[in-house]
């Protein structure tokens, strides 16, 4: 029993340093920052793309974009028993501006890291400066070949 409850405070402290690892913390912060970005890509396509783009292509408002594989049944007092069948293509239209907005603004970052990447590796670095003792062996040196 008492094996048990210390095998259970081992793994329990196993995961408190896992769950703590930076990866794991920048990862998490990662999720939320892309799920606010989705949300403002989505009202990006939404709201600013899409508009402009039904009105070029004669008024069409993408998201009522729909193919009816199936009526909706109406009984004899006028109630929908049976809602419509359809496949929503404008909704695809939509989320597929979304995606590609968002791959390339992703691209975008990934480039933009890669060469600030490429800039620090080419940067040689600048050996540091020799110290009191060095520059006094040096001399030594210099004067013992003479």
């Amino acid at each position: 029993m008492l094996t048990q409850k210390l095998k259970d405070m081992a793994i329990i402290k196993e995961f408190k340093e896992f769950a703590m690892r930076g990866n794991v913390v920048d990862l998490a912060v990662g999720i939320i920052i892309g799920g606010a970005f989705g949300k403002i890509i989505t009202s990006l396509v939404t709201d600013v793309i899409m508009p402009p783009i039904g009105l070029l292509v004669g008024g069409v408002k993408f998201t009522d974009l729909k193919f009816t594989l199936k009526e909706a049944v109406i009984n004899s007092a006028g109630k929908i028993t049976h809602e419509a069948v359809t496949l929503n293509i404008g909704n695809f239209i939509q989320i597929i501006f979304d995606f590609l907005i968002v791959a390339f603004a992703v691209f975008m970052l990934i480039k933009a890291l890669n060469h600030l990447q490429k800039k620090k590796e080419e940067s040689p670095a600048v050996p540091p400066a020799p110290t009191k003792e060095e520059l006094l062996l040096t001399e030594i040196r210099d004067l013992l070949k003479k």
